[in-house]
């Protein structure tokens, strides 16, 4: 017979009940991305197509909405960064495979968006960011040892661009614009990170380490 689970432990979820919640946590992180923490419930509901009584049946409260959105999208680009690491050729080719990445399913647009709103150094979400700057970390110093990638960049500035091209302009542009000019964006700043036979001029500003980046009001965002 099945062991009965652990007191303490969750409940696994249905598969509709799993599908009814990745549904919802979609719908709110582009919800949020478009109108920050304010975002209303009943339109996340809608867009999710639940009734807004399982949202709250969900999450009782909007701040407990937020940080399991919080935490879905680090999850999301932990998994991202392992999977470029492990089916890439060469480090360099996993960071730029992983930056697009993260564009596409919006980490870095959602958790901006959400600052002050949620606290992002309570251990689990720690760990969470601990899951992607860790990789992403590895994959800096192997491209910096192929000598693939510019030896003045760091892991953190990896993070800052992807928060900078991950942001929607303004103006009204649609989702779908916003998403290929990020990509297209991206592509001209990836050159500028490759080495080069000839000199380039220094980057400009200071070489901010993750350790420094971390302690710098605002900055938390970045993992």
């Amino acid at each position: 017979m099945p062991q009965a689970a652990d007191a303490g432990e969750p409940r696994p979820l249905r598969a509709d009940a799993r599908d009814n919640r990745e549904r919802l946590l979609d719908a709110a992180r582009d919800l949020f991305i478009e109108y920050g923490p304010r975002a209303p419930l009943d339109e996340i509901a809608r867009r999710a197509g639940i009734g807004i009584a399982t949202l709250y049946r969900r999450f009782p409260q909007r701040q407990a909405l937020m940080r399991a959105v919080v935490l879905d999208a680090l999850r999301r680009t932990a998994a991202e960064v392992r999977q470029a690491a492990d089916e890439e050729p060469d480090p360099f080719s996993a960071l730029v495979r992983y930056m697009h990445r993260v564009i596409a399913v919006r980490t870095a647009a959602v958790i901006p968006a959400l600052l002050g709103e949620i606290s992002l150094d309570d251990e689990e979400i720690m760990r969470a960011r601990e899951a992607v700057s860790a990789p992403v970390e590895a994959l800096v110093e192997a491209a910096h040892r192929a000598g693939t990638l510019r030896p003045d960049v760091t892991s953190a500035d990896i993070g800052m661009l992807t928060v900078r091209m991950s942001r929607p302009l303004a103006g009204g542009f649609s989702r779908e614009t916003n998403t290929g000019l990020s990509h297209r964006h991206l592509d001209l700043v990836i050159d500028g990170l490759r080495t080069a036979a000839q000199p380039r001029a220094p980057l400009s500003g200071p070489a901010v380490t993750l350790d420094d980046l971390r302690q710098l009001p605002g900055s938390a965002q970045v993992s």
